[in-house]
């Protein structure tokens, strides 16, 4: 898994403003926190009778604003993730009652990269891409071979409302490249520390505030005989995430832009040095469980959601849905925003927050008008909210989720943390711009298993990121 996302600038004069934050990583795009991925096969979906009983559809050219034909054929390539794929076929089941006699073919994928490069090659494309995980397409790569999707923005959604005054602020920012808009990043990502309520609650224990309130945590999770952190091999940059949002939530946008821009000694901030410093007590007092070097990182996952054996783990708010069948019944998965070393922290309210999971609709494509439409109905309320309440998590579409009493703890918990964010959400992307995260998993999986020094942990990124920033061959994306 790869790190992987306004106006508002929050009142302190140092902290980072929402619209700058989210266009100065516009260029890196979409290859944001993405989860490892599952494997599946292809569906046509079927068309459920009945399915827009109770609605209507807006009349004339507002039910059809890209001219979908009669007998229309559309294929649509879906990563097949934490997320899954079935999100993508609720939507299809609707275009196909919406247009009559057409087909929707999705197809889930775990190598989007391996299985359609070749297709954009020979001007074969689907009309349809989620262009995401460890094999995802290089924007830079395609992006002469992408339709702009402003059209898809400007068009109605199936409650006849302009799509775009639906959305959250900021949400076109990840998927525009220059003055194109070649991606919609369908997800609304929030990163945050997930926990346990049940168990908390059972045991008294309060979720941190600061590191220092997660280091006494810790003893508290010894004394229960567990552990306060677990990973898994494939997802030990998980934490690097973590230590990323605590530290500029430390020091600023000073800390995200070192980083961004690949800075000489940008890994040696006093405010990442601080976060380092105290997780590597924590590493070092045992309260993270041994062994996670040699685990797959669902089985680590695992370790936490279905035996409780750990209290805390970092991750994107896809890992309820990707550990939907091992998550003990009663665990009531709950999150807060990551967090930073000391109360005098510049930024402490900053939430860690993006548009992920990028669709695009390329221009060679047998059926343009059938990927986006695809896309326009994905944007109604209707499905938007279908992939809250079975993802556990909401869309770009703002307020599309189900009413509080029908929402689980864990969807709860992510808008509790979107509206007390509010605007001031941030996002990072030099991770996934440069490709820099396979690298990165060797160093972190030495790290967290104690055989490496705060000091060797940041010599080995920084020699990565010099490496990076020195090599002429590689596109250098400045970011403000």
């Amino acid at each position: 898994m790869t790190t992987s996302d306004n106006d508002k600038t929050p009142s302190n004069s140092s902290a980072i403003g929402r619209r700058r934050f989210l266009s100065g990583a516009a260029a890196a795009g979409a290859g944001l926190a993405l989860s490892p991925y599952l494997a599946g096969g292809n569906r046509v979906a079927a068309a459920r009778p009945g399915r827009l009983a109770g609605t209507t559809t807006p009349a004339g050219d507002t039910a059809n604003p890209f001219g979908i034909e009669a007998g229309s054929e559309v294929e649509a390539v879906i990563f097949d993730g934490g997320y899954a794929t079935d999100y993508v076929d609720f939507a299809a089941d609707i275009f196909m009652q919406t247009h009559a006699d057409t087909t929707v073919e999705v197809k889930p994928s775990t190598q989007i990269a391996t299985e359609l490069q070749p297709r954009f090659a020979s001007g074969d494309p689907p009309d349809l891409i989620d262009n995401s995980g460890r094999e995802q397409i290089g924007f830079n790569t395609i992006l002469d071979q992408l339709e702009d999707l402003n059209d898809v923005l400007d068009a109605p959604n199936l409650e006849g409302t302009t799509i775009r005054d639906t959305l959250f602020p900021g949400v076109t920012s990840p998927g525009t490249f220059g003055d194109k808009f070649a991606a919609i990043n369908y997800v609304m990502t929030v990163y945050a520390v997930w926990y346990s309520a049940s168990l908390f609650e059972e045991n008294g224990w309060t979720p941190p505030a600061t590191w220092e309130e997660c280091l006494d945590l810790g003893a508290k999770a010894k004394e229960a005989d567990k552990y306060l952190f677990l990973w898994g091999t494939e997802a030990a940059t998980y934490y690097q995430t973590l230590c990323i949002e605590s530290a500029i939530k430390e020091g600023g946008d000073e800390v995200r832009l070192a980083l961004e821009n690949l800075e000489p000694e940008c890994w040696s901030h006093p405010a990442v040095q601080a976060v380092f410093t105290i997780f590597k007590e924590i590493i070092d007092a045992g309260y993270m469980k041994p062994g996670g070097g040699g685990t797959f990182f669902t089985d680590a996952q695992a370790q936490w959601s279905l035996n409780q054996e750990a209290l805390l783990y970092p991750s994107g708010s896809w890992i309820a849905n990707e550990m939907k069948e091992q998550t003990m019944e009663g665990f009531e998965m709950a999150g807060v925003p990551s967090m930073p070393v000391t109360a005098n922290a510049v930024s402490p309210n900053i939430l860690h927050s993006t548009a992920g999971e990028p669709f695009i609709v390329p221009s060679d494509a047998k059926n343009v008008a059938g990927g986006k439409e695809l896309l326009r109905i994905m944007l109604s309320k209707e499905a938007a909210t279908n992939f809250a309440a079975t993802r556990f998590a909401p869309t770009i579409v703002n307020g599309a989720v189900p009413p509080p009493e029908e929402q689980s703890p864990f969807l709860a918990s992510q808008i509790a943390m979107l509206e007390a964010a509010g605007e001031d959400i941030f996002t990072f992307n030099f991770v996934s711009t440069y490709g820099m995260n396979q690298d990165m998993l060797p160093i972190w999986n030495s790290f967290l298993d104690g055989s490496k020094s705060v000091e060797d942990l940041t010599g080995d990124l920084q020699s990565l990121t010099d490496r990076v920033r020195e090599d002429d061959s590689i596109e250098k994306i400045p970011v403000e």
